[in-house]
């Protein structure tokens, strides 16, 4: 899992409620167990004009323009700006999953649903949740950013050892994060890789095992 310190990008406002997990990736892409892939149907009913199928080339399909990320000013978002309750629905871990393959590394929202809130975290993506006043102006600037057609765009930067956000005109929210969380993230561990942190303690009682009770380990032989 690729770890998260610190994130510099341009933002794409997403500017709704209750976008659920189908919304995210739909059922019917959920055909693989590969962490990869699903970028290209990230948002599939609202990116494109026609229904997505499996294994389809989605670079041949047509795209809706009025979708924010088929806009050429948000090529390469890395940081999506939400509304409340982002990520409600069912609990398929594909829709992290989908957003970190298209390349988003963060998600700014007043509120997640509580499982795919989690699951962000055994992915690699940062969930941050900021209060509601602070969620409107940040959708304000970035308007103001697209009326002024600055070519960088809106960008923010996120600091997840000092759990703060901050704008380009430097004013910068903090943010909390369960310190397990912030510490697996910052270290780039899923719930393997915390496992593993203990891997010579296993090893050790392993060893012990053996020698108190060897005839668990001589079962088929």
């Amino acid at each position: 899992m690729r770890a998260f310190t610190q994130h510099q990008g341009l933002v794409a406002p997403m500017d709704r409620s209750n976008v659920d997990t189908d919304m995210i990736i739909p059922k019917q892409f959920l055909k693989s167990i590969k962490r990869t892939g699903f970028g290209p149907n990230l948002f599939d009913e609202l990116r494109y004009l026609d229904e997505g199928k499996p294994d389809q080339d989605s670079s041949q399909r047509p795209l809706n323009p009025d979708f924010v990320l088929n806009q050429p000013r948000y090529e390469g978002a890395s940081v999506l700006l939400a509304r409340s309750n982002f990520g409600c629905g069912s609990s398929r871990e594909h829709a992290p999953w989908a957003l970190d393959d298209y390349g988003f590394r963060a998600i700014i929202a007043p509120s997640f649903a509580d499982i795919f809130y989690n699951n962000c975290f055994k992915n690699g993506l940062l969930p941050i949740v900021l209060e509601e006043k602070v969620v409107d102006q940040l959708f304000q600037e970035t308007e103001e950013t697209e009326e002024t057609e600055e070519t960088e765009g809106y960008q923010l930067a996120i600091d997840l050892e000092a759990q703060t956000v901050t704008t380009p005109s430097g004013e910068s929210f903090s943010f909390d994060v369960d310190n397990f969380r912030r510490h697996c993230l910052l270290n780039g561990l899923d719930d393997i890789g915390v496992t593993l942190e203990d891997a010579e303690l296993i090893k050790s009682y392993e060893a012990q095992r053996r020698q108190t009770a060897p005839w668990l380990f001589n079962a088929g032989q």
